[in-house]
């Protein structure tokens, strides 16, 4: 995507990333360790994928949506890492003006699939606590098809309407990105001066597509904390403490990242602390998600152990 400039503008053809460091062994150190924390993410959220697919005790509602947002984290993964990698060990850092706007696109549709795929499962769990009786007829095949869809959908139309605005603006430069893949952040800093109004409904339709999911999730939490403190039983209030304990971490730590870099004004951007923010939220925490889903849920830990020919795990007590 090239674009006409004025006379005062400098049209830019392609970019530069700057990424993390210009030592060569600092930049083989970050590459071993990068790569090494991609492969267990790759390799979690493919057993993740497996396990379900192989044992029918998990095809419910709520490991259907744990398959959707681990593939959906895969993509995500995808779309930054591979080239971040790339980058490290390689002496040129361009990425064309339309390669740029691509990565953008992916990467902000995908993130945006991952927060309303975190909503959808909130009210998996609503329905699960909050209406155990009409769950089953309630969150049946089609309506988990329809969320999961509606979830991609919501994406790449946000994430569509969002490049158009960004990359309708007109860009002075410099054409260097303090930054390791076209965040929405930094590439904004390239825009003219003068077109502050653009920016901020830029800035305010991203807030708020993050901000009322979160809502969303907490107003539903809030009422299924209430129904778990009802229980009368000890035990069902463990489980569901277990079940919605992993999906409010993964969440909290989801969006934390995503308000802190996404809802700040630009004023306060901070280039250094937010590649490092960056970093948590491409490749740390879709990492982490598997092993939080994963540790403390006997499901699917006696679905490896049947996997891997260990015999069913004996129940605790």
């Amino acid at each position: 995507m090239v674009q006409e400039a004025p006379a005062n503008q400098t049209a830019l053809t392609e970019l530069i990333m700057l990424g993390f460091t210009s030592q060569p062994s600092l930049a083989c150190l970050l590459f071993g360790l990068f790569l090494v924390m991609y492969m267990v993410m790759l390799l979690g959220n493919g057993l993740i994928v497996a396990l379900v697919w192989a044992d029918p005790s998990l095809h419910t509602p709520m490991y259907f949506f744990l398959v959707s947002l681990s593939c959906s984290e895969t993509a995500y993964t995808l779309v930054v890492v591979p080239r971040m990698l790339g980058d490290l060990l390689s002496l040129c850092h361009t990425i064309s003006f339309s390669a740029c706007a691509t990565q953008m696109f992916f990467f902000v549709a995908l993130g945006v699939t991952d927060c309303l795929l975190l909503t959808g499962m909130a009210v998996d769990r609503y329905m699960a606590i909050c209406s155990p009786l009409r769950y089953s007829a309630i969150m049946n095949y089609r309506i988990c098809c329809g969320l999961v869809g509606g979830a991609l959908t919501g994406g790449v139309l946000f994430s569509l309407i969002l490049s158009v605005l960004v990359f309708s603006l007109p860009f002075c430069g410099p054409k260097h990105i303090p930054h390791f893949f076209c965040d929405i952040p930094p590439v904004l800093r390239l825009v003219c001066p003068g077109n502050e109004t653009s920016e901020t409904a830029i800035h305010v339709l991203v807030v708020l597509t993050l901000i009322l999911p979160f809502v969303f999730i907490l107003l539903s939490y809030i009422r299924i904390l209430m129904a778990v403190l009802c229980m009368g039983s000890a035990q069902h209030r463990r489980k569901a403490f277990s079940t919605c304990g992993a999906h409010l971490t993964v969440v909290l730590l989801h969006y934390s990242c995503a308000i802190f870099m996404y809802a700040r004004p630009r004023a306060h951007y901070m280039l250094e602390k937010d590649r490092l923010i960056a970093v948590s939220y491409t490749i740390v925490i879709p990492m982490l998600n598997p092993l939080i889903y994963t540790l403390r849920n006997n499901d699917v830990q006696g679905a490896l152990h049947k996997l891997l020919g260990c015999g069913p795990l004996t129940p605790k007590g």
